[in-house]
Order: C-alpha cells, then structure tokens, then sequence
C-alpha cells in the first residue's frame, strides 16, 4: 500500500507539471529511490507503469537513481529529480 500512495503521488505531480508546462507527453521521468523506500528499480518500475497508465507519463523513460544511505534525511522518499517533456510546440504539426 505505501508503495502504490508514493507513486500515485509522483504521478499527480508528473501531471500537474505537464498541465503547467501544456506538454503533451512525458518524455522522460528521474527518480531518486530512498535506501529505506522498500522499492527496487524493478519494484517501482512496475508500480509506475501501473500508475502511469492512461496519462501523459505512460511511455515515459524512466531513470532511476537508488540510494543506499540510510542515515539521509529522506532515506524513506521516491524523490522526483527532473522531468523530460514534449510540448505541443515540440510535438510537430
């Protein structure tokens, strides 16, 4: 269950950037994985794919980063790192 509300949220604020931006998809999504989030690459990597079903993150690249510091202020987060978007500029006609 933690790990369905950490994505759910990441994929709100995927979109609520591309809303702000006007982008039309996500190109590429960076994450930073706490040591002690309790998700694998894979792990999340799948949790996403579920999430990001059906938005503009669907077919997004995912680069993830893992931590293996359990002693940082925010070893228990999934932290968004940065963004790729496609604007409808971008996009083409």
């Amino acid at each position: 269950m933690h790990e369905t509300a950490l994505v759910k949220n990441l994929i709100h604020r995927v979109e609520t950037v591309c809303a702000d931006e006007n982008a039309e998809r996500v190109v590429e999504v960076a994450v930073w994985l706490g040591a002690l989030c309790h998700m694998s690459p894979e792990h999340f990597t799948d949790h996403f794919r579920q999430e990001a079903a059906g938005t503009r993150a669907e077919q997004a690249h995912l680069r993830i980063e893992t931590s293996d510091d359990i002693n940082h202020p925010q070893a228990q987060d999934v932290l968004l790192q940065s963004l790729e978007l496609e604007t409808e500029d971008e996009a083409g006609p």
